[in-house]
């Protein structure tokens, strides 16, 4: 069977929702990381915190609690690619069985496909939780590298290599979170995809409403709100 056969076993709605899914997932991503001036996403405001988190931390005796807050953004981090892992796993179990899930599918009156449809609609799903999972586990490597310059940081607010290397920290802490980021939105996509077994339509929908949330969770939400607040200055 050549590619052109595999094309055809696809209608062009299944081709208009993949392209929906693939599209939704970079274009939201990138005005994540590149919003408008006038309305920051949460993830960009967040990366101004984590610079205050670290010139805060050169004159906070003991840091004890820095290394405690490192600790659980590598845990949340290690959790997620383990997950991922398993995920993917359950993911190429079910591409050796796709007759069993065809005729799972055919019970239900979902449609009638080759093997192979049903492979490849699982095989999209694999892919996108294995992007998720490569960029999980650079996250945790960041995060490690951002606990090794931090320990770096001198313990003298006065040294003049204090704030450069809690800058420095800083830096490499903002690039862990936005690749934690960026493999949690795959996550989401990489759900959304399963909603193809019922049909591109069922697929254009969940990518449709996975996209909602994550636009509303960045630009529209009550955690955003709150981070907009400025407190004011008490300090006579």
């Amino acid at each position: 069977m050549t590619w052109i056969d595999r094309a055809l076993l696809f209608s062009p709605l299944d081709f208009a929702a993949i392209a929906l899914l693939l599209g939704a997932w970079q274009w939201i991503g990138w005005r994540i990381e590149n919003p408008s001036p006038n309305k920051l996403s949460v993830a960009l405001m967040m990366d101004n915190y984590r610079r205050d988190w670290m010139r805060e931390m050169v004159t906070r005796q003991p840091r004890m609690f820095d290394a405690q807050v490192v600790g659980a953004m590598r845990q949340g981090s290690t959790f997620f690619a383990s997950t991922t892992m398993i995920a993917i796993g359950g993911g190429l179990a079910l591409l050796g069985n796709t007759e069993q899930l065809a005729g799972v599918a055919s019970d239900l009156a979902i449609g009638s496909a080759p093997a192979l449809v049903w492979e490849i609609k699982i095989l999209v799903v694999v892919l996108l939780l294995a992007n998720a999972f490569l960029k999980y586990v650079w996250a945790h490597r960041l995060f490690g590298y951002c606990a090794v310059l931090m320990a770096s940081v001198p313990n003298d607010p006065e040294d003049a290599q204090a704030y450069p290397r809690a800058a420095q920290a800083a830096e490499i802490c903002v690039t862990a979170a936005r690749s934690f980021n960026r493999a949690l939105r795959v996550t989401y996509f990489a759900l959304a995809s399963l909603a193809w077994i019922l049909g591109p339509i069922a697929l254009m929908l969940s990518a449709a409403i996975t996209f909602g949330v994550l636009y509303r969770r960045e630009f529209a939400s009550q955690s955003r709100s709150i981070l907009l607040k400025q407190i004011p200055n008490t300090e006579s």
